[in-house]
């Protein structure tokens, strides 16, 4: 879903609601805000972006997040900073999805992307 006006709205309801591994919800010219939801021992996988600067919420389930090599838990209420150039992956350790919302600065995926698995790319 692509909206780019402004709006006001749950973003813990909707994160909790999304069951695609990618859901891209709006695009601006400067930032991105995108669903994800990891199945147990599912990940992101381990990437970097030269120029996007990310923020990922966990709102529900237990994780780990590699950040340039270094491991840290992460779990509800967690919040991951991650500067451009950073290499990164977040993994679902839990029995049960992990949600988790990121915001990228600026878009790093096309516009209403919407992936129920990860693309094995």
């Amino acid at each position: 879903m692509s909206i780019n006006v402004p709006i006001a709205f749950n973003i813990e309801k909707m994160t909790l609601e999304n069951n695609a591994f990618r859901n891209v919800f709006d695009t601006s010219d400067q930032m991105q805000l995108v669903f994800m939801s990891l199945l147990p021992g599912e990940d992101i996988g381990m990437e970097v972006h030269p120029h996007v600067t990310q923020f990922i919420r966990i709102e529900d389930g237990i994780g780990i997040a590699i950040l340039n090599g270094k491991e840290y838990n992460v779990g509800s209420g967690s919040a991951i900073f991650i500067p451009a150039g950073t290499w990164h992956n977040v993994i679902n350790i839990g029995d049960r999805d992990l949600k988790l919302y990121t915001l990228y600065a600026p878009p790093n995926h096309p516009p209403e992307t919407y992936e129920y698995i990860k693309n094995e790319e």
